[in-house]
């Protein structure tokens, strides 16, 4: 009930606004669909060297869930292929949705980013991760983690 009423308000300010462009930055979508592989996990080949990409909300990890029904699986596709930085079996938690920001990936026209807080043994902080269902972009393993081994 909380995040409807968040959404249908944001909304609102969205329309009343007209021109509000999105602030994300890295939107590519000519970007590969990602392919599942093993174990419930995108196969992702690249390694970003932007220590922004992920942990910036101007820089989201763009998963983009169009094609399937389920709008939160390609968020666990991703971060089930992820690792601590020396290996580390990671848990995750999403936190929030936030960030609103005008899309035509929305029936609405409008998306949010969700918020992932990223665990593994021996971490002092937890690793704080922006990810988009609606736009595209090139799946990378985020700066200071790595990939699972299979």
């Amino acid at each position: 009930m909380k995040k409807t009423a968040l959404f249908i308000t944001t909304l609102l300010l969205l329309a009343s606004c007209g021109s509000i462009k999105s602030s994300i930055k890295n939107i590519d979508n000519n970007a590969p669909v990602p392919v599942v592989g093993k174990n419930n996990s995108f196969v992702i080949t690249a390694y970003s060297k932007d220590k922004r990409y992920g942990y910036d909300k101007d820089y989201p990890i763009n998963i983009y869930f169009r094609g399937t029904k389920n709008d939160t699986i390609n968020q666990k596709f991703f971060l089930n292929a992820l690792a601590g930085p020396k290996g580390e079996k990671i848990t995750y938690t999403k936190m929030e949705n936030c960030c609103p920001f005008p899309t035509k990936n929305s029936e609405m026209g409008a998306g949010f980013l969700d918020v992932y807080e990223l665990n593994w043994e021996g971490l002092k902080k937890p690793v704080i991760l922006y990810l988009n269902i609606y736009e595209r972009g090139l799946l990378m393993v985020p700066v200071g983690l790595s990939l699972k081994k299979m």
